[in-house]
């Protein structure tokens, strides 16, 4: 299931027909209720089903042949907590049952793609947003519908104070809008110059990464280099570059990018890339801030 996809903002979007939810910081799940049971796919496809059988579990309750697009999160002293999700996501299905417990996900759900078997994408928003919550507010957690206001000035206030909860911005859609699968329709809002960046790639050995080399989203491409990694990216990065078997490449797979001061440098690929969430402004600034690696994609 390709699952729509949003572009960042600098400001908040105003106007008739929009629609405003909470950007909840976690794991991007789609949920698929068959006959048969129960499937949790990740952004890139991947079935994580064992990681959560806390939410198998509940959506079980749903009717066979539903489809939800939506956030898994970790809520954790008042408030949502990406790295518990990431400890959740990772876990083995042995442990994956223990955490459960300790560590219990909720899901928020914010599209419905699939209803009763019936593909319902091409629907309007506001109608797939009716369908969303008379089908899960019966139910309650951990399945539940985001919250969503038509109200600017609401959407506002959300925008200011809802990060003390974890919500690190606003995304807004079109009510009018069929579901954009695989295409940036949407557009979201953080709270900071944060964005999505692709990995093609690191300096340093596979055992001790340096930093990262970035794509960002906008611009012309041009690989930058990002700033020194701390200890625990450098551990996560030699553990994603020995799963995608890069520990010995190839002097060929060797490339150079454009580093901020560094001139062209040296270093090792990554195929197929990972993301990071990056602080970065523009290439007359510092080189971009890893802040962690996005291994839900």
């Amino acid at each position: 299931m390709r699952v729509a996809l949003a572009t960042a903002v600098r400001t908040l979007p105003r106007g008739a027909g929009l629609a405003y939810e909470p950007k909840f910081d976690g794991h991007r799940l789609v949920i698929a209720r068959s006959a048969a049971g129960v499937a949790l796919q990740a952004r890139s496809g991947r079935i994580v089903t064992s990681a959560f059988p806390d939410l198998a579990a509940a959506a079980l309750q749903l009717p066979a042949g539903t489809v939800l697009d939506g956030e898994v999160v970790v809520w954790h002293a008042g408030r949502t907590d990406f790295a518990l999700v990431q400890r959740r996501a990772a876990a083995t299905a042995a442990r994956a049952a223990v955490l459960a417990q300790s560590l219990p996900a909720s899901y928020a759900a914010f599209d419905v793609l699939e209803l009763a078997g019936l593909d319902v994408r091409a629907r309007p928003y506001e109608r797939r947003r009716a369908l969303l919550v008379d089908l899960l507010l019966p139910l309650g957690p951990p399945l539940q519908p985001v919250p969503m206001t038509t109200d600017p000035e609401l959407a506002a206030t959300w925008y200011e104070t809802l990060p003390a909860s974890g919500i690190e911005g606003l995304v807004v859609k079109r009510l009018d809008q069929a579901y954009p699968a695989g295409r940036r329709g949407w557009q979201k809002l953080r709270h900071t110059d944060v964005r999505d960046a692709a990995v093609v790639g690191y300096t340093g050995t596979p055992r001790r990464p340096l930093a990262l080399v970035l794509v960002l989203p906008v611009g012309d491409e041009t690989p930058l280099v990002s700033s020194p990694l701390t200890a625990a990216l450098r551990r996560e990065v030699a553990e994603a570059a020995a799963a995608r078997g890069t520990a010995e490449p190839p002097a060929t797979a060797t490339a150079t990018a454009t580093a901020i001061g560094l001139g062209a440098v040296p270093y090792r690929t990554l195929d197929p890339p990972l993301t990071a969430e990056v602080r970065h402004t523009s290439a007359r600034h510092p080189p971009p801030e890893v802040l962690r690696l996005r291994t839900d994609l």
